[in-house]
């Protein structure tokens, strides 16, 4: 049987969309399944849209997220394939290129963008093809003798792929089964370019696969329809018998489902489509990136395996990598495009914030508190963050919540203020101050229990007291059960809240 070995082979023509890293992702998975190899190429054929940086962009995010190349781009030694970039593999494309001219399967094309554009003006839905090719400035209609004086004066040229009408055509696709075509619908592509001296996608692409030894194509369903022309050349080729078999992944759409998922949507709705931070190196337009806003990348890999493929038979949702990896399968990938969840993207990363040892996630938020200038004894803070997780989706999330427990409220949530502090709150929390200032156990079950029997002794309002108390120390009507608060901040801060707020809303 022949080994398992898939490759990624993304442009380097700017950040990497989170459609290409589910991609990157099912290839994985499936290589790792079957104890295969992953390798990372990069097609940079289209030299007019290289964008610098793009390369390493890529290389750093298939990284962060746990995606391990065993052969290409980024990898110590590379492998026994190398070069894995498509424009150093120049030399290699041209005996393909001349293997295909000397066998008629292709040939020359003289026409330039401005015949081209007018053969387009003149006739509607054009397309260089069978029916076309013969009216064309090209090897099949001009002489050998002119053809080889055109090549030794240096005019610009293309290959072109010589398609054969009224063939059928058949892509054996292992997620939407057979797909059919007649080869009258293709058009003859370019394959080569002498103004770059570089293959198009299409040549290179299955030239590449074959030397590698690709056994599986696993890409986007937008590369369906160039699936025929690529089956026609792996037969042009006489590599039929070794040709790897595809599976066209589904979109990714738009929150709503209508349309492919774009960097609008995200820049739109507010949630990253790339997964780091990029910077575009000719406008300078910045997009954010998972990784930055907040995102664990075991969450990112999880929410994207189940976007457009399910493991059957079970309502489990949270799933290791080892878990995806035995559970994943083409046949259970769906053939209808994915809607992108960005909410539920959140509630993966919160139950991963969940997962997390409580110190962890309480050395990452110190981070953040060391850039507030603020330094915590490390048992308040897992404290701290072992009271507050549980409401957090991201670890920025817990200095939003938990500010209070650092930074002594500068003012009060007006709305709360007029719904919570009553009249006699002054007077009350002044008594509670004095109370909660003799007490020599301040622990929370000790506080709570003393104070509900003073409240009791009192004749107040427990609600009424609690929330005025919340609030005075908060500065707003959130936060944890509020003995754990006046536990954490301890005595003396707590009673100076209480006289601080009685002073500033009294």
């Amino acid at each position: 049987m022949k080994k398992v070995r898939v490759r990624f082979a993304p442009s380097p023509t700017g950040a990497l969309h989170i459609g290409g890293v589910r991609t990157a992702l099912y290839n994985y998975l499936f290589a790792r399944q079957h104890q295969g190899d992953f390798i990372l190429r990069i097609e940079d054929t289209d030299s007019a849209r290289f964008v610098p940086g793009a390369e390493d962009y890529i290389v750093e995010s298939l990284r962060w997220l746990g995606i391990n190349v065993d052969e290409g781009i980024g990898v110590e030694g590379k492998g026994l394939h190398a070069p894995y970039r498509q424009s150093e593999r120049r030399k290699i494309y041209v005996q393909y290129v001349d293997q295909l001219l000397d066998s008629g399967k292709a040939y020359f094309a003289f026409d330039t963008p401005e015949e081209l554009d007018a053969k387009r003006n003149e006739i509607a839905n054009f397309q260089y093809d069978a029916s076309t090719r013969n009216v064309m400035k090209n090897s099949l209609t001009i002489s050998a003798a002119e053809v080889k004086e055109r090549l030794a004066n240096g005019e610009k040229y293309v290959v072109r792929i010589k398609i054969e009408p009224e063939q059928e055509v058949v892509v054996h696709d292992l997620i939407r089964g057979d797909v059919k075509i007649n080869s009258s619908r293709i058009d003859d592509k370019v394959l080569w370019k002498s103004a770059d001296g570089l293959p198009t996608y299409h040549l290179a692409n299955i030239v590449d696969d074959h030397l590698m030894e690709i056994s599986h194509v696993i890409r986007g369903e937008e590369w369906l329809p160039s699936a025929p022309l690529h089956v026609l050349l792996y037969r042009y080729f006489g590599w039929e018998d070794s040709m790897p078999q595809f599976a066209h992944l589904p979109l990714l759409l738009k929150p709503d489902g209508n349309g492919k998922l774009s960097k609008r949507d995200g820049d739109r709705l507010g949630f990253p489509v790339f997964p780091l931070n990029w910077t575009d190196p000719k406008s300078g337009e910045q997009s954010s990136g998972y990784r930055e806003a907040g995102y664990f990348p075991e969450a990112v890999i999880n929410f994207l395996a189940l976007l457009g493929w399910n493991p059957g038979g079970s309502e489990q949702e949270i799933f290791s990598i080892e878990e995806l990896v035995n559970l994943f399968s083409l046949e259970r990938v769906s053939k209808s495009g994915a809607k992108f969840d960005y909410e539920k993207a959140k509630w993966f990363n919160h139950k991963y914030l969940q997962q997390r040892p409580v110190d962890e996630i309480a050395l990452e938020f110190n981070k953040i508190l060391i850039n507030q200038d603020i330094f915590e004894d490390s048992e308040k803070l897992i404290r701290i963050t072992a009271l507050m997780r549980e409401r957090a989706n991201f670890i920025s999330d817990l200095w939003n919540d938990a500010k209070f427990f650092f930074v002594a409220p500068a003012e009060y949530d007006e709305k709360t203020v007029q719904k919570r502090w009553k009249t006699d709150s002054p007077q009350q929390l002044a008594e509670l101050a004095d109370f909660f200032a003799e007490l020599a156990d301040f622990t929370a079950v000790n506080a709570e229990t003393l104070t509900m029997q003073w409240l009791a002794d009192k004749g107040y309002g427990v609600g009424v007291v609690m929330n005025a108390l919340r609030l005075a120390l908060v500065g707003e009507g959130k936060g944890p059960h509020i003995f754990d608060i006046t536990e954490i901040l301890g005595k003396d801060e707590t009673v100076t809240r209480i006289k601080t707020a009685i002073e500033t809303l009294a």
